[in-house]
């Protein structure tokens, strides 16, 4: 059974920094791609960043330059530093995992941004 927890949100104040994680367990072979999306009141669940095959890496328009995503030598843990963060960023966080084609989802982190 995939497992994705999630850590890190809460609330900071405009122009300050978060730093979520995310651990995968029951992944049992194989390396998974994993990523981040967000959802904020009364919108649609959107892309963050995320790894794509080779190593690379996508970020949403709103957030390249501010937030970098990383990942643990395992593979198996991915981070969202999150830098400059204004009231828009204000959302629930979803860790993602794509594996055997199947998308697995963590319970999702608050993060607020205050004005």
């Amino acid at each position: 059974q995939v497992q994705l927890v999630e850590s890190g949100g809460g609330l900071v104040q405009a122009g300050g920094s978060l730093r979520l994680s995310c651990a995968a367990s029951g992944i049992i072979f194989g390396i998974p791609l994993m990523g981040w999306y967000r959802q904020a009141p009364g919108k649609q669940r959107e892309l963050v960043a995320t790894f794509t095959g080779g190593g690379s890496t996508d970020y949403a328009d709103s957030v390249k330059g501010r937030f970098t995503i990383s990942r643990g030598n395992a593979k198996m843990t991915v981070y969202l530093q999150m830098n400059s963060l204004n009231p828009e960023d204000t959302a629930v966080y979803y860790c993602n995992a794509k594996w055997l084609s199947y998308d697995y989802w963590g319970q999702g982190t608050q993060v607020t941004v205050s004005s």
